[in-house]
């Protein structure tokens, strides 16, 4: 049955909390886009067609056309910066696109100006900012923020809001009292609780009013028991966390491929180098070791070496990231992998991924805006698992282990655009071709 979904009617605005190198991408790119000036290249609901009914119905819509998406031309943008350049000259100093592309589009650009930001250095160290909101609490600045969607939404004619955080990775922290509960969690912003990272001000605000927020670094952010809670009360769609680009994106192609093909894995050793800001950020340790363990725990989940001990058993997986300003936003990642076959023969692998960072995560930054967006209408609140595809370490049910295999997030995210239309879930088993011959031998 199909569900009941609200139609996308009136403009969209989509807030970002960090309008640096990805944010300005993407921003960029949709204005182009809607200029006609290039293609929504890697961005699933513009360019991904989605298969309908059996194979000999021949039914491959594009994803835009199936589901009823916001229109790019009625997007509006904005968001939060700790700097106070405009989206144009953010870009231009980002570096990513080309500046005649840029300067095509400076007067789209130059109006998109950041509100002051929620920033706290203790989380951050190798940045510092001078756009930043100052508040007696930490719960005032929730209420800033507040103010800000209220504002942005009535001065821009916005009918709805979703919210994506595009900000730096802050430093690794883990589940504690205060976020446990959404009361313990207020009381802590009121007393400045020290546990409450930036990234969780801006969740809060967003789900305390509704709206759609998805985080694409790896802090905790919206991944706490409070904030899951606050999600199911106010009916919010939640999805989190870490934009899959660059060599995460490698393993979830490859490592299934080892896996279905019962291929052992004695080692697999990524290092990575990168000179944007976030390559700044991730310099410091404790800012590392946050994007560690997002990135070390997709291998474990996709081979699951508890149920295949004599394939994956004494598996060594490192990772490492190196700032190196001389690359700039085009990240070079390295893997070396050390596999075995057929009586334990050995073997390796070895990939050299030379890759624009922010141009692989600009287009999921829209997909995810438009999804959210999407899930808000259909009434889908709480964690989004479907959209597991777009992040390195998704967000999960807490009983629930994580899937990492690409291939099987976008069979979930397909069957659920399905479900939504009313369409057949499509399982890939074509049993009844084979029934058919058997009847007519």
């Amino acid at each position: 049955m199909k569900k009941n979904i609200t139609t996308a009617d009136g403009k969209l605005g989509i807030l970002i909390p960090g309008l640096g190198a990805v944010a300005t991408t993407m921003i960029a790119g949709v204005i182009a886009v809607n200029k006609e000036l290039s293609k929504p290249i890697g961005a699933l609901t513009q360019m991904g067609n989605i298969r309908l009914g059996k194979r000999t119905e021949n039914r491959y819509p594009l994803i835009k056309d199936f589901v009823p998406l916001a229109g790019l031309n009625d997007i509006v943008f904005g968001g939060w910066d700790i700097y106070t350049d405009n989206v144009f000259e953010a870009a231009m100093n980002s570096k990513v696109l080309e500046p005649v592309l840029l300067h095509a589009l400076k007067p789209e650009l130059e109006l998109i100006k950041p509100m002051k930001a929620v920033f706290d250095e203790s989380y951050i160290k190798n940045i510092t900012g001078t756009n930043i909101k100052n508040a007696a609490s930490k719960m005032e600045l929730a209420k800033e923020l507040m103010m800000d969607m209220e504002l942005f939404q009535k001065n821009n004619g916005c009918s709805r809001l979703v919210i994506i955080w595009c900000g730096s990775t802050e430093k690794y922290i883990e589940v504690s009292e205060v976020h446990e509960t959404i009361e313990a969690f207020e009381e802590g912003l009121r007393q400045d609780d020290p546990a409450i990272a930036p990234s969780m001000i801006y969740a809060y605000a967003a789900v305390k009013m509704g709206i759609p927020f998805a985080n694409g670094a790896p802090n905790l952010s919206i991944d706490i028991p409070a904030l899951e809670s606050l999600a199911k009360i106010t009916a919010t769609p939640i999805a989190g966390k870490d934009f899959k680009t660059g060599q995460t994106l490698m393993k979830t192609i490859l490592a299934p491929g080892l896996h279905a093909r019962a291929l052992g894995v004695r080692g697999w050793f990524s290092t990575n180098i990168l000179g944007n800001r976030d390559g700044l950020v991730l310099d410091d340790p404790e800012n590392f070791k946050t994007k560690e363990v997002s990135k070390l725990s997709v291998l474990d989940d996709i081979f699951q070496p508890e149920l295949n001990p004599d394939l994956y058993g004494d598996i060594y997986h490192k990772v490492r990231i190196n700032y190196y300003p001389p690359h700039g936003d085009n990240k070079e990642s390295w893997d070396n992998i050390d596999i075995f076959g057929w009586l334990g023969y050995g073997m390796q692998i070895k990939i050299n991924f030379l890759c624009r960072d922010s141009i692989l995560a600009a287009p999921i930054v829209l997909d995810l805006a438009l999804f959210m967006d999407l899930a808000k209408r259909a009434g889908m609140s709480g964690i989004q698992e479907w959209l597991s595809f777009y992040f390195k370490s998704p967000q999960t049910a807490p009983e629930l282990r994580p899937e990492h295999d690409i291939f099987k997030q976008l069979i979930k995210l397909q069957n659920t655009l399905r479900h939504m239309m009313g369409e057949d879930l499509i399982t890939h088993l074509g049993l009844d071709y084979y029934e058919h011959e058997a009847q007519t031998l």
